[in-house]
């Protein structure tokens, strides 16, 4: 299981590998986006005034409007943030380690196989639930480049932190890898689990994120970068949150909206979504492995 480049990116991570500094870089994170996210708040009340400051933090948790998901998305810099200065400050190791190297090469052969894959499925897979227009042109066109910054950072943010940060600790620590890529993994996929909103279908959102996080752990297996990983993350959330959102769930700038929410989806379609994880993540497998074959001729 473990690659040259994967050694070279967890290397780094050797000069301070204890759980205990690890826990400590996790509760740093932790304090750097929970002031990130009162700082917003605190910026949203200001501009929205005592008045209507329910109803701005009520469109911001559901993302209903397109500023409420420029904000949403802004607020996980600090996500980002927190792994980077944990890794100076407690870890001894360049916060820039925490990407590994040729990652936009990386970043553009994740992004572009996950976009083809995603319009061929689009395309040959009849769509299983009704869809509507949302967001008019004019709004979706004014608010394009400003939401593709804020997934960026967003998807980012999360892989610095699950892949970067911690997938590289636990593998300096540990052997196995069902530590190293199964416990990022599996916290990321419970960090989905949201009852409250998805009903019944809560733990098939906790099956999908984690078999996200899987794949996208062997994929810095492979690399020894975060990049590709954050390819696939990215446009699979663009796809998301600016083509097809649900009904509920950051919908305010899709340009197309379900017509229910994901409380109501059948879970043969939520368990067809790690069937497309699975098949996204093996046509980069292929293609990382071909490039490597053209290295080497």
């Amino acid at each position: 299981m473990w690659t040259h480049p994967f050694d070279r990116f967890v290397h780094p991570a050797r000069a301070r590998p204890g759980l205990g500094w690890l826990m400590a870089g996790l509760v740093l994170t932790l304090a750097v986006y929970a002031l990130t996210l009162s700082g917003v708040m605190l910026g949203v009340a200001a501009l929205a005034g005592p008045d209507r400051i329910a109803g701005w933090s009520a469109a911001l948790v559901s993302g209903e409007t397109p500023w409420a998901v420029i904000v949403l998305l802004g607020t996980f810099a600090g996500m980002g943030l927190g792994p980077m200065l944990a890794a100076g400050l407690l870890h001894r190791r360049p916060a820039a380690t925490l990407f590994g190297g040729g990652v936009a090469r990386d970043f553009a052969v994740g992004a572009t196989v996950t976009a083809l894959a995603l319009l061929a499925v689009t395309l040959l897979v009849p769509a299983s639930v009704g869809v509507a227009r949302n967001a008019p042109s004019d709004v979706y066109m004014a608010f394009l480049l400003p939401a593709l910054v804020g997934l960026l950072v967003q998807t980012g943010a999360e892989e610095v932190l699950f892949r970067g940060y911690l997938q590289s600790q636990l593998a300096a620590r540990f052997d196995h890898p069902a530590v190293w890529m199964g416990v990022p993994s599996v916290v990321f996929g419970l960090l989905h689990y949201t009852p409250g909103a998805a009903g019944e279908n809560a733990p098939w959102l906790v099956l999908s994120a984690t078999a996200f996080g899987l794949a996208a752990a062997d994929l810095v297996r492979v690399t020894g970068n975060i990049g590709a990983g954050w390819g696939l993350h990215f446009v699979n959330n663009c796809t998301a949150v600016l083509v097809v959102a649900l009904d509920g769930s950051l919908s305010g700038l899709a340009y197309w909206r379900t017509e229910t929410g994901v409380e109501a989806l059948s879970p043969v379609l939520l368990l067809q979504d790690v069937v497309t994880t699975a098949i996204v993540w093996a046509l980069i497998r292929l293609w990382l492995a071909r490039r490597e074959r053209i290295a080497g001729a």
